[in-house]
């Protein structure tokens, strides 16, 4: 076997294969081509999407050439696979915008210089102009409508329902394999385990146009699940995306250093460039000294410096110690926005003098106005990371950050944003 293939077992990386033998033998003789696809749905993905690419860099790692593919035209269509309902079809012009993003996102994740540089392809560069005479006689006269009926994909939506542009998803699919076959040489499709029936269409595709010699392969990936069975890559304020405005460094690398120990050394093996024995060494420290995190540190800072770069990274940790010690006093105002986007807040309207007691308690930060001055007097109440022990403090424009906010801290760790207009 080769080193490749062993390594991405231990990593739990191989679900299904179409011919595990026949790639063994492929990849110990020469390099290859191969791909992974993304549709368009938004103008960024989310962790959900990285397994498959991060797999298909590993091969890029080994020698091997990734083509990355922005489905320009199947975004438009939209994949019926996981879905109970239609798609809401998107316009060309979102769908184009959507795509721009994307690709930003896979420039970080895949090298496209050097000798075996990846490929970024869209598929509307070949599906865009297709005629549908064209699609029907030399390609939909290929795949079957039995052949089709049995996939999951399409048999999970026979009862609810299913339209006819859905059902062809699968062809369309298809026809980018044949096409990459053909044009770029490329032998294998690398997917999430919900593309395994898409994946097998298309070598169905390469056999059925390019004669039964021809050699293709297809490979899933694992469905990332988490120990307490809840959804991976879902938090309370919604998915983790690998746009920075959308989710920030800050709160990417949060998600990531919050890892259960049951989940750690797996997205470790899943997610991180690490090697087999910095992860066992890993693996050990959870066992034996769980409370110093190294682990979840070290998935943290491999993740974000990969999507955020190194940058990125040291702002989302000067951050985090920032707000562990209580200390935001050296924060921009930026930094402390990433950094308490999701604490309670409220919006004071400017005007006349107020004293701290009464935006405590107006802030529903104390409860009462008694309680408000027992917790400044014991020195429970900072603002902006300096403590406040008067109680007859009233705020003024030196309070605020960037004449935008102040940050109110109640003990050691309740934070809350007062905003100003």
């Amino acid at each position: 076997m080769s080193v490749l293939l062993d390594d991405l077992k231990w990593r739990g990386l191989i679900y299904q294969e179409t011919d595990a033998e026949g790639l063994a033998e492929t990849l110990e003789k020469e390099k290859i081509s191969l791909y992974c696809g993304v549709d368009p749905t938004a103008d960024s993905m989310h962790i959900g999407h990285l397994l498959p690419f991060l797999t298909l860099r590993r091969f890029q790692n080994h020698g091997h050439r990734p083509i990355v593919l922005v489905g320009g035209a199947t975004g438009l269509i939209g994949d019926p696979s996981g879905k109970k309902e239609e798609r809401k079809l998107q316009t060309l012009e979102q769908v184009d915008q959507n795509v721009q993003g994307l690709k930003k996102q896979l420039e970080q994740i895949f090298e496209f210089e050097g000798e075996n540089s990846a490929v970024l392809t869209n598929n509307f560069d070949w599906v865009g102009s297709m005629d549908l005479i064209t699609f029907l006689r030399d390609y939909g006269k290929n795949i079957g409508v039995n052949y089709m009926l049995a996939k999951d994909i399409v048999a999970s939506r026979l009862d609810t329902g299913i339209s006819f542009t859905e059902f062809t998803y699968t062809i369309l699919q298809a026809i980018d394999f044949y096409k990459l076959y053909t044009n770029l040489d490329c032998k294998m499709q690398i997917g999430g385990s919900d593309q395994w029936g898409n994946i097998t269409t298309g070598l169905e595709m390469i056999r059925k146009m390019a004669g039964e010699g021809a050699k293709a392969y297809g490979m899933t990936i694992p469905l990332v699940t988490k120990a307490d069975g809840t959804k991976f890559g879902k938090t309370e304020s919604g998915a983790i995306w690998l746009d920075p405005v959308k989710t920030s460094p800050y709160e990417f690398y949060q998600f990531w250093i919050n890892a259960a120990d049951a989940d750690v050394v797996k997205y470790l093996k899943y997610f991180t460039f690490l090697e087999r024995s910095e992860i066992e060494a890993l693996e050990v420290s959870v066992q034996e000294e769980p409370h110093l995190r190294k682990a979840q540190r070290t998935l943290a800072e491999e993740m974000t410096r990969l999507i955020h770069g190194e940058e990125a990274l040291k702002q989302a940790i000067r951050i985090t110690q920032a707000l562990f010690s209580g200390d935001i006093a050296e924060l921009s105002a930026n930094e402390i926005e990433q950094g308490l986007k999701d604490v309670p807040s409220y919006v004071h309207e400017e005007g006349e003098e107020t004293g701290l007691v009464e935006l405590l308690v107006a802030a529903k930060i104390s409860p009462s106005k008694r309680q408000a001055r027992e917790d400044i007097q014991n020195g429970a109440v900072s603002i902006n990371g300096e403590r406040v022990t008067d109680t007859q403090h009233v705020m003024s424009d030196s309070d605020k950050l960037d004449g935008r906010f102040t940050v109110i801290r109640r003990g050691k760790k309740k934070y809350y944003l007062i905003q100003y207009k």
